[in-house]
């Protein structure tokens, strides 16, 4: 079952972003790399921000989270995560298809550059890697990471967002 996130579930959010996140160790820049992953007040400060969550609820345990923030003309998908021992079982499928169908807007991700695994889950549901320059200009436009993040990220975008850009005469 997929259900919104309530206050009460802000530990076991951490607790599965920072399980899950051990995938990057070793993959992601070493100077970007830190313990925990996420600390509880940089998950508080992304709720305050608007991250909003869903979580992906196998009887009465919580083994998945996907967060969406609107950012006006976008949707932002953020911390996307599954328990380590239920990966490959669809959760973050289902997570994706539930933000997605729920959306009215376009919607960007961005993922680390080296998560070759993570560009590939998001390209089979239909994302396509932005080129270089959209990239960064989307990350410093909707995105507060710093500059080394950006280098060593990628955005990929949902259709709706290339229609977008075909509609105001841009191209990707």
């Amino acid at each position: 079952m997929i259900r919104p996130a309530t206050q009460n579930d802000t530990a076991r959010i951490h607790a599965i972003i920072n399980d899950a996140a051990n995938a990057y160790k070793g993959i992601i820049p070493a100077d970007r790399w830190h313990e925990p992953y996420m600390t509880m007040a940089e998950l508080e400060g992304q709720i305050a921000d608007g991250v909003s969550f869903r979580c992906f609820v196998d009887g009465d345990e919580v083994i998945g989270v996907m967060g969406i923030q609107d950012k006006g003309e976008v949707n932002l998908i953020r911390h996307a995560y599954v328990m380590t021992q239920r990966r490959s079982g669809g959760v973050g499928s289902k997570l994706l298809e539930d933000l997605v169908d729920a959306s009215s807007k376009p919607i960007l991700i961005g993922t680390w550059k080296a998560a070759v695994w993570a560009i590939g889950f998001y390209e089979k549901h239909g994302f396509k890697q932005v080129c270089e320059n959209d990239k960064n200009r989307l990350l410093k436009t909707f995105w507060n990471i710093p500059e080394r993040q950006v280098e060593t990220s990628v955005v990929l975008a949902d259709a709706a967002y290339s229609h977008a850009l075909e509609q105001r005469g841009e191209q990707q």
